[in-house]
């Protein structure tokens, strides 16, 4: 049976055409229940309408408020930028393909969702590792007296789109491709291909060491030597109760980033290298939806993490939202771990 290179449904099916059961063509109540695919199409809509609200708000408020750019906020709009892009595209055409039951979008479609959602997964990888890099550069100063500025913020965004091409870029050319993941309903490159007509297993590998290992690595580093710097400078001032709740603050924070990176994307490099080790084997596609599911998620919960429990992002945006009153502060948790950890152990 000759299989199409558009697509490719890694289960055995009762047909001697698959081409007949298309995701490009024909609804895959084969895969599953339609309260499946509606389900998934609500969840779709939720993120599409979540997602693309909140960094909406946060792109809009940085605009309004003059405050709110410095260097460590550039940042966390640029992963507003890259939140964005993934819920505007990727979980709208998502929510739309669910509800007709596959791919109404045609190749053309999964080619532009695969490459958006993956273009602003990297850039949000990539940019929750520069945030780690820049708190341990502030607080730690392992570069002495070097100053973290508006510019090197910038050229910092700038590579996380490099960064992100250079990973989403090649399944356009050749190397690995584009095709509906899962239910057939949202694309993404391709993982489990048994051939090798597209160097697939090479591309998983850099995807897994350059996307993933590198990022983790980064952010568990710079996070680790934060919170030994916190913890130093704790207990030089054992007395101090706003430096004890400046440090278990931290940890929190530390902890619940950490964890939201892992949800983010533990599961899609776990699948992708289960794949690539277990070829050939069989796989429920419905658990190869998931770890599409909860990288579009991210753009949801990243921002609740790292914006709106910003102090500082969440006073201006309630101003702008015109319900102001409550938290008026014009620090952010990590601006409090700067001054603590200026004091240093004794």
């Amino acid at each position: 049976m000759k299989l199409p290179d558009d697509f490719w449904i890694p289960i055995p099916l009762d047909t001697n055409n698959i081409t007949s059961l298309s995701p490009f063509l024909v609804p895959q109540d084969h895969l599953g229940s339609p309260g499946i695919f509606y389900a998934m199409s609500a969840f779709m809509f939720f993120l599409f309408v979540t997602g693309t609200a909140i960094n909406t708000v946060t792109i809009a408020c940085t605009a309004q408020y003059k405050k709110l750019r410095s260097h460590l906020n550039y940042i966390l709009v640029n992963l507003a930028v890259a939140n964005l892009l993934v819920s505007s595209v990727g979980s709208f055409t998502c929510f739309y393909c669910f509800a007709f039951r596959y791919m109404i979008l045609g190749p053309l479609g999964c080619k532009i969702e695969g490459f958006t959602a993956t273009l602003g997964g990297m850039v949000s990888l990539w940019s929750l590792a520069v945030v780690a890099f820049e708190r341990w550069l502030v607080v730690c100063k392992p570069l002495g007296n070097f100053a973290f500025k508006p510019q090197h913020a910038i050229a910092c965004c700038a590579i996380t789109w490099v960064f992100a091409s250079i990973a989403a870029v090649p399944p356009l050319v050749g190397w690995s491709r584009y095709i509906p993941e899962g239910m057939q309903c949202s694309c993404g490159p391709d993982w489990y291909t048994t051939n090798n007509k597209f160097n697939n297993e090479s591309y998983v590998i850099f995807l897994f060491c350059f996307c993933f290992a590198v990022p983790f690595f980064t952010i568990v580093f710079c996070y680790s030597q934060l919170l030994l710097m916190l913890k130093s400078a704790a207990k030089a001032q054992a007395e101090s109760a706003s430096t004890q709740k400046a440090e278990r603050e931290v940890t929190r924070m530390v902890v619940v980033m950490v964890l939201g990176f892992l949800v983010c994307w533990m599961p899609y490099a776990s699948f992708a290298l289960w794949v690539v080790n277990n070829r050939g084997q069989p796989f429920d596609l419905r658990l190869a939806t998931i770890p599409s599911c909860l990288s579009k998620a991210s753009t949801v919960y990243n921002p609740v993490i790292y914006i709106l429990l910003n102090k500082q992002f969440r006073s201006c945006i309630r101003k702008m939202l015109g319900m102001s009153g409550g938290d008026d502060e014009d620090s952010s948790t990590s601006q409090s771990v700067t001054e603590v950890s200026k004091v240093g152990p004794a």
